[in-house]
């Protein structure tokens, strides 16, 4: 049976996505192990996974630690253990396991598959950076036997800054999203009427929800400027996430005079009663890959405002959710005013998305690493993109 490495930067990524993978898999007969900074701390992928490995991957992309010590590890591991396939996640340790496997790769090497949950270079970003991260990904995809793109943008982009040659790329919806648990008939009454006794909510009060990590690409300060405006004491706005920037938000709430109908929650593990309880939800971020929160509001058919960005504009558009321009702080208050004033309309609009989301479904997405796994160890091992330079 096969051998398979599933490589991260840090376990919260295995936890939030790759656990139901490494189930699948293992009851299938394969040996599936995982490799993060800390992952041995994690209980949950202790036992998710075959064996774990601790790998100190410094998360600034060009510190030395990652090219020297880091590397040689990586290396004597995949060559010890001696991999099937080595599927890599997230930016860091994606760059520096190619980087370490690039001789490996071969007849009797492991076959190398990357999935980007969103290129760190998108349309409107910054240009320097987004230069440097596709150049990053052009010396990457030399190394890379199948590039996994989870929307629409980075497949295009693939193609057109030829980062793996096309018959090597894949387009998935997503990575996965478990409509069982995100399903308006799994949330019972009384997990909405918990919700709204704690947050202190009256029968007519209406709740806004924005689950997100409060860091700058997701823009939490537009989010409480654009509540700031609509203006409509019945209406409440929860952030559900951690981050840094939640003291200077409450700071913000304050000085905007909207603290005590914002509630910042903090990190949450009831969010389909905090989507069922809310009117619609919110996410006003500049960059995104393609967003699960979204998916969960879609899936509880609870409408969802979103910047018009990458992923975001694959799951809301055609009539499934209310797009509206990142920084947009006054569409974002209109967009809220909206679902206020149009509950008819706003509810035939969250149906609307819950219908377009079986595609994402987890099992879905399953079965399509299924094939492409199986494709991987039948073919030959890929040779060198001829679009990209390569080291």
């Amino acid at each position: 049976m096969p051998n398979l490495l599933m490589v991260t930067t840090v376990p919260a990524t295995l936890q939030a996505f790759l656990l139901p993978f490494a189930a699948h898999f293992r009851a299938r007969g394969w040996r599936v192990d995982a490799m993060a900074n800390g992952v041995s701390a994690a209980p949950d992928c202790v036992s998710a996974f075959d064996r774990v490995w601790d790998m100190p991957w410094a998360r600034n992309p060009l510190h030395p630690r990652n090219f020297i010590t880091t590397l040689k590890r990586v290396r004597a591991i995949a060559a010890r253990e001696g991999y099937d396939l080595i599927h890599v996640h997230t930016p860091v340790a994606s760059f520096v396991t190619r980087l370490a496997l690039r001789r490996m790769r071969g007849q009797s090497g492991p076959r190398v598959i990357y999935t980007a949950h969103g290129f760190h270079f998108y349309d409107g970003g910054p240009r320097v950076k987004g230069a440097l991260f596709r150049k990053l990904e052009q010396w990457a995809g030399c190394w890379t036997d199948y590039l996994v793109v989870i929307n629409r943008e980075d497949e295009q982009a693939a193609l057109r800054y030829g980062i793996v040659p096309p018959e090597r790329l894949r387009y998935m919806p997503g990575i996965g999203v478990d409509t069982g648990r995100y399903n308006a008939s799994a949330v019972s009454p009384n997990d909405v009427a918990r919700v709204r006794q704690e947050l202190g909510l009256a029968p007519t009060d209406r709740l806004f929800l924005m689950v997100a990590e409060l860091i700058a690409r997701k823009r939490p300060f537009d989010a409480l400027h654009a509540f700031a405006r609509l203006q409509r004491p019945e209406a409440h706005l929860a952030l559900a996430g951690p981050g840094p920037g939640m003291g200077e938000l409450k700071q913000l709430a304050a000085r905007l005079g909207i603290a005590q109908r914002v509630h910042f929650l903090g990190f949450r593990r009831d969010i389909p009663a905090l989507i069922q309880s809310s009117v619609a939800s919110l996410l006003t971020s500049e960059q995104e890959g393609l967003p699960r929160s979204v998916m969960e509001s879609m899936c509880q058919a609870v409408p969802v405002i979103g910047s018009k960005i990458r992923g975001m504009t694959d799951l809301l558009g055609d009539g499934r959710g209310l797009l509206v321009p990142v920084g947009d702080v006054q569409g974002f208050a209109d967009a809220m005013a909206w679902v206020l004033d149009h509950s008819g309309d706003a509810q035939a609009l969250g149906l609307r998305g819950r219908a377009g989301m079986a595609a994402y479904e987890l099992g879905n997405i399953v079965l399509l690493h299924e094939k492409l796994y199986d494709e991987a160890l039948e073919r030959e091992p890929a040779g060198v993109s001829a679009s990209a330079v390569c080291v």
